[in-house]
């Protein structure tokens, strides 16, 4: 009997830890997301600023010339997380209901999250930072599969305090939450930032009492405005935009270049319109100028620091070597000005940086942010939806590779379901689930098996819309809804519309584009226009 026992408890020893290697196996994965940060902004993409751990990232991983997002905050959040166009997750517009299904403000139960569909393969589900995909408690992210979860439900916060921030004329409320349960934060208590990073690292630390691999989602607020920054990191750069707009972009898009993220003879757009000559600025001007982008590259610079630290706690915990990271950012650098423009302007009660400031880098930085595209967020020129993506895994991802990769957020959800084994169910709570319309990127990313797409990429918010298959892309802005054409493979920068001299390819683009938008629920703009995005009703 004594020997039976003996055999018995080693057996289940030895199934025991046969399901605790097996689970081992299954990777972690982290997927990054910041806000308003534009294309040439990190090291490892042109930038000046100091990206050291990003920039690790991508010299030991892969980065993609060719990412897209969907322009702007909800929407982009909304394909991210469910693998759907925005649409056909219920924010085709943004985080408010404007009466139709495609279009409620928050995400339907059709589209299931990546949290409840890697809980289901095996997951710890953790998120700290900006959720942005429905406000009511009914979609918060406790809700919608997130076991840990630390961050605002809504679309920006302030980096000092928790108040509502003030914004055209009213203030928008910022809800702060812990596992469902309402923070109240003293003011001047902490940075925002650091508080997303120590949250994420001690849903990390905690989770490894576990033997379940997780998933962790990142979203970072940062470089989102209002721009305000720790002095210290503001000190990093004292006087290093005294150059200019100007003279700051031909640095970066000289960096580019010599990346190879720039092909020589490749088109990069001409200076916004709207943007002043550096050297017409009054001193006073200048001055102003040159403080927002102190500010701005002190906030991408704090972001970067808690990247540090999250994988030094990996490191710590012995679990660096089998985890997955993916970095992207939700929408090209941002146009809006909002600490001016009228009485509707945000109000500054602090100089730039500090927890009064409520200033913006506005165009005049967004287009050295952005190059070399053409735009700003909200736009469909590649300045408003081209996103850098990093992405890393030790041993199983090539170092220091450079793809064009002409991928989308819809597939990322495929991607980290391969590589996690996780099968995303036809039926989940008794609810037919919409198919995922994206492709995998795990071949290009393990196999640097170029990505090969059949169906076209397609676009619309607020009335702007484009589609991408192969090398061209067609575009129109609202209201005016003329087709423009570009071949991307030669003129990225979107300075030379062909569509005259292509008018086939214009109406078979064209033609599939309004079949996708008839399946995917679009409406066309002016039938749905909200007086603002802070329209609820």
């Amino acid at each position: 009997m004594k020997r039976l026992f003996i055999a018995s408890a080693t057996i289940l020893a030895a199934v025991l830890l046969a399901g605790k290697v097996q689970a081992q196996k299954k990777p972690n994965i982290i997927l990054i997301m910041v806000d308003d940060m534009g294309y040439a902004d990190l090291g490892a993409y042109g930038s000046e600023i100091r990206t050291p751990n990003l920039d690790r990232l991508a010299t030991e991983g892969l980065r993609l010339k060719e990412f897209y997002n969907n322009s702007i905050c909800a929407p982009t959040r909304a394909s991210l997380l469910t693998g759907q166009y925005q649409h056909k997750a219920g924010i085709g517009y943004f985080d408010v209901n404007l009466g139709l299904p495609a279009y409620q403000g928050f995400l339907n139960r059709e589209s299931l999250t990546l949290a409840e569909v890697l809980k289901g393969a095996g997951y710890s589900t953790l998120l700290s930072g900006k959720w942005h995909v429905g406000n009511d408690s009914l979609s918060w992210p406790n809700q919608r599969g997130f076991e840990q979860s630390y961050g605002i439900v809504g679309g920006g916060a302030n980096y000092f305090d928790a108040k509502p921030m003030p914004i055209r004329g009213g203030e928008y409320p910022v809800v702060l939450l812990k596992n469902n349960k309402r923070q109240h934060p003293a003011d001047n208590s902490y940075y925002f930032t650091d508080e997303i990073t120590n949250n994420a690292v001690a849903f990390i630390e905690e989770q490894n009492k576990s033997e379940k691999p997780f998933f962790l989602y990142l979203a970072y607020n940062a470089p989102h405005w209002p721009l305000q920054a720790l002095p210290e990191d503001i000190a990093k750069y004292k006087g290093r935009y005294d150059i200019g707009w100007d003279s700051l972009r031909n640095e970066r898009l000289a960096r580019q270049a010599k990346l190879g993220l720039l092909a020589p003879g490749q088109t990069v757009a001409t200076r916004d319109e709207t943007v002043p000559d550096w050297d017409n600025l009054t001193f006073d001007e200048k001055q102003l100028w040159a403080a927002k982008m102190e500010v701005f590259a002190a906030m991408v610079d704090r972001m970067d620091q808690g990247v540090g630290k999250l994988l030094d706690k990996l490191k710590a915990l012995k679990k660096d070597d089998n985890t997955l990271i993916v970095f992207i950012s939700d929408n090209g650098a941002p146009a809006e000005d909002v600490a001016h423009g009228g009485k509707k302007a945000g109000r500054n009660s602090g100089s730039v940086g500090t927890a009064g400031s409520f200033e913006a880098q506005g165009k005049n930085w967004s287009f050295v942010s952005n190059a070399p595209f053409r735009a700003f967020k909200n736009s469909m020129y590649e300045g408003g939806i081209s996103s850098p993506l990093i992405a890393w895994f030790p041993a199983k991802i090539k170092k220091g590779g450079i793809a064009k990769g002409t991928a989308h957020l819809i597939d990322l959800a495929p991607t980290f379901y391969e590589i996690a084994g996780a099968k995303y169910p036809a039926q989940y709570h008794g609810v037919t689930t919409n198919q995922l319309p994206g492709k995998s990127l795990a071949p290009l990313f393990f196999s640097n098996t170029e990505l090969n797409r059949e169906e076209p990429i397609f676009w619309e918010r607020a009335g702007n819309r484009a589609v991408r298959k192969g090398k061209w892309k067609l575009v129109s802005s609202y209201p005016q809804y003329r087709w423009e054409l570009y071949d991307i493979e030669k003129d990225r920068g979107e300075t030379t519309d062909l569509a005259q001299q292509n008018r086939q390819v214009v109406n078979e683009l064209s033609a599939s584009y309004f079949d996708w938008a008839k399946r995917t629920g679009v409406v066309e703009y002016d039938l749905i226009k909200p007086k603002s995005i802070f329209d609820s009703k």
